[in-house]
C-alpha cells in the first residue's frame, strides 16, 4: 500500500537518483521535479532516467525569466553581497525553485516534498523554510538527515553500489572530486579536495570563465542602460556587428558571455554558513559581477548621499543576509524589497563598461534625467553657484567638538 505521493527535487545525478529509488523502496509514489534556472543540463535525459527508475511523472519547469526578474534584478538594485564578496548566486535561485516545486506538489496532491541537500549545508534551510512558508502543512523528507538513509549510505561507494543494484545509470567519476551547483547567475564549487582551504583550485575546475591569463589581450567594451536601478538595455559588439538587447534573459546571457570570455567573476572564499559552520567555496559569477558593479557606479552619479548611506548600512546588508539564510518568504524580506524600490526611483542612466583579463571597470557614466551631479559646481576651473568662501563656516562648525576634544587630550597629557 502506497504511503502517498512525494514531490522530489530531482537533478538526474547520483544522489537524487538514489533518493528517488530509496523513496520508492520506502513505499512512496514519487513525482520528480526539475527546475531550469539556466544550468547546463540535459533535461530530456534526466526525465527519461527518472521515469526509468520508477517516478510516476517528471515535471521540467523553465524558471529562467522568473529567476532574473524576481531575484537577480532586485539583488542588483540593492547591490546585494554576502560578507563583502559573495554575490549569492545559489541563494538567489532557491526561492523560485521552491515555489515551483510546491506548485507541482499541490497539482499532484503530494503529501510531502523531498530534496537531496546535505545535513551540513545552507540549502536544506533555504528550501525547507520556503516550503513551510508556501504550504505550512507540507511534510518534508530530508534523506541526508535521516539516520536510516545516511547510515545505509555513509559514503559515495555505497551510493554507487546501490545504483548498480537497482540498475540506475550513473556518470559519476573520481576525475572531479568536488560538488557543483549551476544556474544562470553562477556556478559554485565546494567539498572534496576544496575542503582544504589552502589547496589552490585546479585550473580545469572552472567551468564558466576562461582563465584570465589566457583571455584576449584586447579589452571588450559594452554599455548598460538602467531604469530605476534595473538593467533594461545592453549595447555591445559581436564580431563586426553592433547588437542591442532589451529582453531580460537575453541581456543577462549577453553580459554572461562577455564576462566569461574575459575571465571575469571568479572568487575563492571561506564563508560562514547560516547553521554555524565555516565553508570554503569557489564561485564563478560572470554577468552578475558586471551588472552589479555597473549599478554601484551609476548610483554615485544619481543617488542622494543620505539615501545611499541608509540603504548600504541597512537594506543591502540585511537583504543579503535574508537571502543567504533562506528567509525570502518572510515579512522582513517584503519590507526590505519595498525599501529597495523606494531607493531606486532616480537610478536612471547609462554606464560604459570594460572587461579585460579578469577585471571589470567602468569607463564612463551619464544620465539624461538625474541632475544631482553638476559639472560647474564640482569644477576646479569655475566658481559656479557655490561660493568657496562658504566652506570656511562649514569647517568652523565641524571643528567645534574636535577643538574641545583636542584640548581635553592635551590637558591630560595624552597624545592625540
Amino acid at each position: 500500500m502506497s504511503k502517498g505521493k512525494v514531490c522530489l527535487a530531482y537533478s538526474g545525478g547520483l544522489d537524487t537518483s538514489v533518493i528517488l529509488a530509496w523513496l520508492i523502496e520506502q513505499g512512496y509514489e514519487v513525482i520528480c521535479f526539475c527546475a531550469d534556472v539556466g544550468q547546463e543540463e540535459d533535461f530530456k535525459q534526466a526525465k527519461e532516467k527518472a521515469l526509468k527508475i520508477g517516478a510516476k511523472a517528471c515535471y521540467i519547469e523553465d524558471l529562467r525569466e522568473e529567476f532574473i526578474l524576481e531575484q537577480c534584478w532586485p539583488a542588483i538594485q540593492c547591490n546585494a553581497v554576502y560578507e563583502s564578496v559573495y554575490l549569492l548566486g545559489t541563494s538567489l535561485a532557491r526561492p523560485v525553485i521552491a515555489r515551483a516545486q510546491i506548485k507541482v506538489a499541490q497539482k499532484e496532491g503530494c503529501i510531502a516534498v523531498s530534496h537531496g541537500c546535505t545535513g551540513k549545508g545552507n540549502d536544506q534551510v533555504r528550501f525547507e523554510l520556503a516550503f513551510y512558508a508556501l504550504q505550512p502543512s507540507i511534510k518534508v523528507i530530508a534523506p541526508w538527515r535521516d539516520p536510516t538513509f545516511y547510515d545505509r549510505f555513509p559514503g559515495r561507494k555505497n551510493l554507487l553500489d546501490y545504483a548498480a543494484e537497482k540498475g540506475i545509470p550513473v556518470t559519476s567519476t573520481k576525475s572531479k572530486p568536488w560538488s557543483m551547483d549551476e544556474n544562470l547567475a553562477h556556478c559554485s564549487y565546494e567539498a572534496g579536495i576544496l575542503e582544504d582551504p589552502d589547496i589552490t583550485p585546479p585550473k580545469d575546475m572552472w567551468k564558466l570563465t576562461i582563465d584570465p591569463v589566457k583571455a584576449s589581450d584586447t579589452p571588450e567594451d559594452f554599455t548598460i542602460e538602467f531604469t530605476k536601478g534595473i538593467p533594461t538595455q545592453m549595447e555591445y559588439t559581436e564580431g563586426e556587428k553592433k547588437k542591442v538587447v532589451t529582453d531580460a534573459v537575453e541581456l543577462f546571457l549577453a553580459a554572461n558571455d562577455i564576462a566569461k570570455r574575459n575571465g571575469v567573476g571568479r572568487i575563492d572564499i571561506v564563508e560562514n554558513r547560516f547553521i554555524g559552520i565555516k565553508s570554503r567555496g569557489c564561485y564563478e559569477t560572470p554577468g552578475l559581477t558586471c551588472l552589479r558593479a555597473a549599478h554601484v557606479d551609476l548610483e554615485g552619479l544619481t543617488l542622494d548621499r543620505e539615501v545611499r548611506a541608509l540603504r548600504d548600512q541597512f537594506v543591502t546588508f540585511n537583504y543579503s543576509k535574508v537571502l543567504y539564510n533562506g528567509l525570502y518568504f518572510s515579512p522582513e524580506r517584503e519590507f526590505l524589497t519595498a525599501s529597495i524600490i523606494a531607493s531606486q526611483g532616480h537610478v536612471n542612466g547609462t554606464v560604459r563598461c570594460r572587461c579585460y583579463k579578469g577585471t571589470f571597470s567602468v569607463i564612463g557614466r551619464s544620465s539624461k534625467t538625474e541632475k544631482l551631479y553638476d559639472m560647474e559646481e564640482s569644477s576646479m576651473d569655475q566658481i559656479g553657484e557655490f561660493s568657496p568662501s562658504e566652506t570656511g563656516g562649514f569647517i568652523g562648525v565641524q571643528a567645534i567638538r574636535l577643538k574641545k576634544y583636542g584640548s581635553m587630550k592635551t590637558e591630560a597629557g595624552e597624545r592625540l
